[in-house]
Protein backbone atom coordinates (compact mmCIF):
# COMPACT_ATOMS: atom_id res chain seq x y z
CA UNK A 1 0.00 0.00 0.00
CA UNK A 2 1.46 3.44 -1.07
CA UNK A 3 2.01 5.44 2.24
CA UNK A 4 0.11 8.62 2.86
CA UNK A 5 0.79 11.34 5.13
CA UNK A 6 2.66 10.54 8.50
CA UNK A 7 -0.04 10.53 11.59
CA UNK A 8 1.74 13.01 13.66
CA UNK A 9 -1.47 13.90 16.36
CA UNK A 10 -4.94 12.15 17.13
CA UNK A 11 -6.74 14.92 19.02
CA UNK A 12 -9.22 12.26 20.13
CA UNK A 13 -12.32 13.14 22.12
CA UNK A 14 -11.56 10.98 25.19
CA UNK A 15 -9.90 12.31 28.47
CA UNK A 16 -6.26 12.43 28.16
CA UNK A 17 -4.13 10.28 30.17
CA UNK A 18 -0.55 11.15 28.48
CA UNK A 19 1.18 12.78 25.34
CA UNK A 20 4.13 11.41 24.54
CA UNK A 21 7.25 11.77 22.26
CA UNK A 22 5.40 9.22 19.54
CA UNK A 23 2.29 7.57 21.97
CA UNK A 24 -0.81 9.72 22.59
CA UNK A 25 -2.61 7.84 25.58
CA UNK A 26 -6.14 8.70 26.75
CA UNK A 27 -8.93 7.01 29.54
CA UNK A 28 -11.29 4.34 28.89
CA UNK A 29 -13.38 2.73 31.43
CA UNK A 30 -13.01 -0.30 33.90
CA UNK A 31 -9.11 0.79 34.17
CA UNK A 32 -8.34 0.36 30.63
CA UNK A 33 -6.95 2.83 28.54
CA UNK A 34 -6.36 3.50 24.53
CA UNK A 35 -2.83 3.62 23.54
CA UNK A 36 -2.65 5.19 19.76
CA UNK A 37 0.83 4.94 18.26
CA UNK A 38 1.83 8.04 15.86
CA UNK A 39 4.02 8.35 13.09
CA UNK A 40 5.89 10.69 15.17
CA UNK A 41 9.55 10.71 15.16
CA UNK A 42 12.08 11.94 17.49
CA UNK A 43 15.80 12.26 17.84
CA UNK A 44 18.05 13.84 20.77
CA UNK A 45 14.71 14.18 22.90
CA UNK A 46 13.35 16.47 20.32
CA UNK A 47 10.25 15.53 18.13
CA UNK A 48 10.83 16.19 14.08
CA UNK A 49 8.05 18.87 12.13
CA UNK A 50 7.65 15.66 9.80
CA UNK A 51 7.44 12.02 10.89
CA UNK A 52 8.03 8.52 9.11
CA UNK A 53 4.17 6.99 7.65
CA UNK A 54 3.24 4.04 8.89
CA UNK A 55 6.27 3.87 12.03
CA UNK A 56 3.15 4.03 14.43
CA UNK A 57 1.78 1.09 12.82
CA UNK A 58 4.80 -1.24 12.71
CA UNK A 59 5.29 -0.41 16.54
CA UNK A 60 1.80 -1.35 17.86
CA UNK A 61 1.64 -3.99 15.22
CA UNK A 62 5.19 -5.42 16.04
CA UNK A 63 4.41 -5.20 19.80
CA UNK A 64 0.84 -7.30 19.77
CA UNK A 65 3.15 -9.84 17.58
CA UNK A 66 5.18 -9.95 20.50
CA UNK A 67 2.63 -9.80 23.10
CA UNK A 68 1.21 -12.91 21.44
CA UNK A 69 4.58 -14.65 21.62
CA UNK A 70 5.31 -14.38 24.83
CA UNK A 71 1.89 -14.46 26.93
CA UNK A 72 2.47 -17.82 28.09
CA UNK A 73 5.50 -17.01 30.48
CA UNK A 74 5.01 -13.17 30.85
CA UNK A 75 1.47 -11.35 31.27
CA UNK A 76 1.25 -8.27 29.33
CA UNK A 77 -1.26 -5.09 29.85
CA UNK A 78 -2.87 -6.04 26.43
CA UNK A 79 -6.58 -6.34 26.01
CA UNK A 80 -7.12 -5.96 22.24
CA UNK A 81 -5.92 -4.46 19.13
CA UNK A 82 -9.21 -5.42 17.05
CA UNK A 83 -11.16 -2.72 15.31
CA UNK A 84 -14.46 -3.61 16.86
CA UNK A 85 -13.04 -3.24 20.34
CA UNK A 86 -12.49 0.79 19.67
CA UNK A 87 -14.94 2.81 21.69
CA UNK A 88 -18.01 3.54 19.69
CA UNK A 89 -17.81 7.08 19.49
CA UNK A 90 -14.75 6.78 17.61
CA UNK A 91 -16.19 4.43 14.90
CA UNK A 92 -15.67 7.47 12.14
CA UNK A 93 -11.74 7.26 12.89
CA UNK A 94 -11.40 3.34 12.30
CA UNK A 95 -9.64 3.54 8.92
CA UNK A 96 -7.28 5.89 10.33
CA UNK A 97 -6.45 4.37 13.81
CA UNK A 98 -6.99 0.68 12.51
CA UNK A 99 -3.10 -1.02 13.05
CA UNK A 100 -2.06 1.55 15.54
CA UNK A 101 -3.97 0.78 18.60
CA UNK A 102 -3.90 -0.73 21.81
CA UNK A 103 -6.73 -1.03 24.19
CA UNK A 104 -4.63 -2.07 27.82
CA UNK A 105 -5.27 -2.60 30.96
CA UNK A 106 -3.99 0.46 33.17
CA UNK A 107 -0.96 -0.70 35.58
CA UNK A 108 1.20 0.76 37.89
CA UNK A 109 4.08 1.64 36.12
CA UNK A 110 7.30 0.51 37.34
CA UNK A 111 9.83 3.94 37.11
CA UNK A 112 12.65 2.38 35.45
CA UNK A 113 13.59 1.45 32.11
CA UNK A 114 14.59 -2.54 32.02
CA UNK A 115 17.38 -2.91 29.17
CA UNK A 116 18.70 -5.96 28.40
CA UNK A 117 22.26 -5.96 26.39
CA UNK A 118 23.28 -9.38 24.73
CA UNK A 119 26.32 -7.27 22.66
CA UNK A 120 28.72 -4.10 23.54
CA UNK A 121 26.74 -1.30 21.70
CA UNK A 122 25.39 2.45 22.09
CA UNK A 123 25.85 4.01 25.55
CA UNK A 124 27.44 0.91 26.98
CA UNK A 125 30.23 0.64 24.33
CA UNK A 126 30.52 4.72 25.15
CA UNK A 127 31.03 3.69 28.92
CA UNK A 128 32.87 0.79 28.13
CA UNK A 129 35.71 2.70 26.39
CA UNK A 130 35.85 5.69 29.10
CA UNK A 131 35.40 3.07 32.24
CA UNK A 132 35.47 -0.63 31.29
CA UNK A 133 32.30 -0.54 32.71
CA UNK A 134 28.65 -0.78 31.53
CA UNK A 135 26.01 0.31 34.32
CA UNK A 136 29.09 0.98 36.57
CA UNK A 137 29.78 -3.01 36.60
CA UNK A 138 33.20 -4.17 35.63
CA UNK A 139 33.81 -5.77 32.71
CA UNK A 140 35.88 -8.13 30.67
CA UNK A 141 39.44 -6.47 29.05
CA UNK A 142 39.47 -5.87 25.31
CA UNK A 143 36.12 -6.05 24.58
CA UNK A 144 34.92 -4.75 20.76
CA UNK A 145 32.22 -2.62 19.80
CA UNK A 146 29.31 -4.69 18.97
CA UNK A 147 30.64 -7.65 20.13
CA UNK A 148 28.38 -10.39 21.69
CA UNK A 149 29.07 -10.22 25.46
CA UNK A 150 29.33 -14.26 27.18
CA UNK A 151 25.69 -13.93 28.66
CA UNK A 152 23.15 -10.93 28.39
CA UNK A 153 23.32 -8.43 31.21
CA UNK A 154 20.34 -6.12 33.10
CA UNK A 155 21.29 -2.75 32.59
CA UNK A 156 18.47 -0.51 34.22
CA UNK A 157 18.13 3.26 34.13
CA UNK A 158 15.65 5.95 35.35
CA UNK A 159 12.74 6.56 33.34
CA UNK A 160 12.83 10.60 31.99
CA UNK A 161 9.56 11.92 31.07
CA UNK A 162 11.68 14.20 29.22
CA UNK A 163 15.61 14.05 28.54
CA UNK A 164 17.46 11.68 28.41
CA UNK A 165 17.42 8.48 30.67
CA UNK A 166 20.25 7.61 32.86
CA UNK A 167 21.49 4.06 33.00
CA UNK A 168 22.24 3.03 37.14
CA UNK A 169 23.23 -0.01 38.96
CA UNK A 170 21.19 -2.90 39.36
CA UNK A 171 21.37 -1.80 43.44
CA UNK A 172 20.27 1.61 42.69
CA UNK A 173 17.34 0.05 41.19
CA UNK A 174 17.03 -2.43 44.52
CA UNK A 175 16.93 0.40 46.76
CA UNK A 176 14.28 2.19 44.95
CA UNK A 177 11.67 -0.12 44.20
CA UNK A 178 12.84 -2.91 46.87
CA UNK A 179 14.98 -6.39 45.95
CA UNK A 180 12.26 -8.39 45.75
CA UNK A 181 10.50 -6.89 43.04
CA UNK A 182 13.76 -5.92 41.16
CA UNK A 183 14.87 -9.45 41.05
CA UNK A 184 11.52 -9.91 39.41
CA UNK A 185 11.72 -7.76 37.11
CA UNK A 186 15.25 -8.22 36.07
CA UNK A 187 14.33 -12.62 35.68
CA UNK A 188 11.55 -11.62 33.41
CA UNK A 189 13.33 -9.04 31.66
CA UNK A 190 16.25 -11.43 30.99
CA UNK A 191 13.86 -14.47 30.24
CA UNK A 192 11.92 -12.42 27.68
CA UNK A 193 15.40 -10.92 25.72
CA UNK A 194 16.54 -14.39 25.74
CA UNK A 195 13.61 -15.46 24.74
CA UNK A 196 13.34 -12.98 22.28
CA UNK A 197 17.07 -12.69 20.92
CA UNK A 198 17.08 -16.48 19.55
CA UNK A 199 13.66 -15.92 17.93
CA UNK A 200 15.12 -12.66 15.95
CA UNK A 201 18.06 -15.17 14.97
CA UNK A 202 16.30 -18.00 13.48
CA UNK A 203 14.72 -14.74 10.87
CA UNK A 204 18.20 -13.83 10.32
CA UNK A 205 18.51 -10.93 13.08
CA UNK A 206 20.09 -10.27 15.82
CA UNK A 207 18.63 -8.59 18.91
CA UNK A 208 21.77 -6.65 20.43
CA UNK A 209 19.58 -4.89 22.78
CA UNK A 210 16.15 -3.76 23.96
CA UNK A 211 14.41 -1.72 26.76
CA UNK A 212 11.30 -3.37 28.83
CA UNK A 213 8.80 -1.17 30.83
CA UNK A 214 6.89 -3.34 33.50
CA UNK A 215 3.71 -2.63 35.93
CA UNK A 216 2.31 -3.75 38.69
CA UNK A 217 -1.65 -4.76 38.59
CA UNK A 218 -3.31 -6.55 41.03
CA UNK A 219 0.22 -6.68 42.62
CA UNK A 220 1.50 -8.76 39.89
CA UNK A 221 4.58 -7.79 37.50
CA UNK A 222 2.85 -7.22 33.79
CA UNK A 223 4.94 -5.82 30.51
CA UNK A 224 3.61 -2.97 29.65
CA UNK A 225 3.87 0.13 26.67
CA UNK A 226 5.74 -1.27 23.57
CA UNK A 227 7.84 -4.59 23.45
CA UNK A 228 10.85 -5.57 21.40
CA UNK A 229 9.74 -2.85 18.38
CA UNK A 230 12.65 -1.04 16.37
CA UNK A 231 12.12 2.04 19.11
CA UNK A 232 12.82 -0.24 21.78
CA UNK A 233 15.42 -2.24 20.66
CA UNK A 234 18.63 -2.80 17.99
CA UNK A 235 18.14 -4.97 15.13
CA UNK A 236 21.03 -5.45 13.11
CA UNK A 237 20.83 -7.99 9.87
CA UNK A 238 22.71 -11.19 11.23
CA UNK A 239 25.04 -11.41 7.95
CA UNK A 240 26.07 -7.77 7.92
CA UNK A 241 27.24 -7.90 11.97
CA UNK A 242 31.11 -7.84 12.49
CA UNK A 243 32.85 -7.13 16.16
CA UNK A 244 34.52 -4.27 16.25
CA UNK A 245 31.96 -2.32 13.62
CA UNK A 246 28.90 -0.33 14.01
CA UNK A 247 26.02 -2.57 12.27
CA UNK A 248 23.26 -0.84 10.28
CA UNK A 249 20.51 -0.64 12.57
CA UNK A 250 16.39 -1.15 11.77
CA UNK A 251 16.05 1.98 13.68
CA UNK A 252 15.91 5.38 13.67
CA UNK A 253 19.80 5.47 13.68
CA UNK A 254 19.58 6.66 9.73
CA UNK A 255 17.89 9.95 10.66
CA UNK A 256 20.40 10.51 13.72
CA UNK A 257 23.13 9.77 10.57
CA UNK A 258 21.47 12.61 8.52
CA UNK A 259 20.80 14.88 11.28
CA UNK A 260 24.34 14.98 12.49
CA UNK A 261 25.54 15.81 8.38
CA UNK A 262 22.96 18.68 8.74
CA UNK A 263 24.92 20.34 10.94
CA UNK A 264 21.95 20.68 13.08
CA UNK A 265 22.44 21.65 16.80
CA UNK A 266 20.28 19.39 18.55
CA UNK A 267 18.16 22.27 19.49
CA UNK A 268 14.57 22.61 19.15
CA UNK A 269 12.67 22.74 16.66
CA UNK A 270 14.33 20.13 14.57
CA UNK A 271 14.63 20.37 10.77
CA UNK A 272 12.27 19.03 8.37
CA UNK A 273 13.56 15.15 7.02
CA UNK A 274 13.89 15.29 3.25
CA UNK A 275 11.43 13.09 1.66
CA UNK A 276 14.56 10.73 0.53
CA UNK A 277 15.09 9.86 4.79
CA UNK A 278 11.67 9.83 4.95
CA UNK A 279 11.16 7.00 3.08
CA UNK A 280 14.46 4.48 3.85
CA UNK A 281 12.89 4.97 7.15
CA UNK A 282 10.25 3.71 6.73
CA UNK A 283 11.45 0.79 4.52
CA UNK A 284 13.63 0.09 7.74
CA UNK A 285 10.99 -0.08 10.08
CA UNK A 286 8.93 -2.29 7.41
CA UNK A 287 11.38 -4.74 7.22
CA UNK A 288 12.14 -5.14 10.57
CA UNK A 289 8.08 -5.69 11.19
CA UNK A 290 8.39 -8.41 7.71
CA UNK A 291 11.18 -10.17 8.50
CA UNK A 292 10.74 -10.59 12.17
CA UNK A 293 6.60 -11.81 11.86
CA UNK A 294 6.65 -12.83 7.66
CA UNK A 295 3.23 -10.43 7.65
CA UNK A 296 2.34 -7.11 5.92
CA UNK A 297 1.20 -4.74 8.04
CA UNK A 298 -2.90 -4.35 9.03
CA UNK A 299 -4.84 -1.68 7.80
CA UNK A 300 -8.67 -1.75 7.85
CA UNK A 301 -9.37 -4.13 5.72
CA UNK A 302 -7.55 -6.87 7.15
CA UNK A 303 -8.03 -5.56 10.49
CA UNK A 304 -11.69 -6.26 10.25
CA UNK A 305 -11.16 -9.71 9.71
CA UNK A 306 -8.16 -10.73 11.53
CA UNK A 307 -8.18 -8.58 14.59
Amino acid sequence: MTPGPALMSTDIDLPVFNKGKVRDTYELHDDQLLMVATDRISAYDVVLPNGIPDKGRVLTQLSIWWFSQTHSFQENHLVSGMVPDLPGALKHRREELAGRFMVVRKAKRIDFECVVRGYLAGSAWAEYQESGTVAGEPMAVGLLESQKLAAPIFTPATKAESGHDENVSFATMANEIGRFLADSVRDASLALYTFAAEAAEKKGLILADTKFEFGLIDGRLVLIDEALTPDSSRYWDRLRWQPGSTPPSYDKQYVRDWLTQSGWDRKPPGPELPPAVVDRTRDLYLSAYKQMTARDLFYKEEARGRW
